[in-house]
């Protein structure tokens, strides 16, 4: 409620202040500007380099949970790494001589 009876003064004394500062912000107009531009161009250098080291992380992170999942099978691996080096050259493993 009193948001609505002080209405009327903050709208008198806000227009009445922003209109004595507006030669103020005329001339502050052009760093503004500048400051606008920097930044833009400043961003536009920036994404790039922002979006190539996202990937990098995604693919360290995809590295990360592979072997996360494959090492507990690793010592199966190994087993059967050493049953096939075992069994590559014997007779038995080959089905056609020589």
């Amino acid at each position: 409620m009193f948001y609505l009876l002080t209405l009327p003064f903050r709208l008198f004394f806000g227009l009445l202040f922003g209109l004595i500062l507006l030669p103020f912000t005329v001339l502050f107009l052009p760093f503004l500007l500048l400051r606008i531009v920097l930044k833009a161009t400043f961003s536009l250098i920036m994404l790039p380099v922002a979006l190539v080291m996202g990937l990098i992380g995604i693919a360290f992170a995809l590295l990360a949970v592979s072997f996360a999942l494959l090492i507990p099978l690793f010592p199966f691996v190994v087993i059967g790494v050493c049953i096939w080096l075992l069994t590559r050259n014997s007779r038995a493993a080959t089905v056609i001589q020589g």
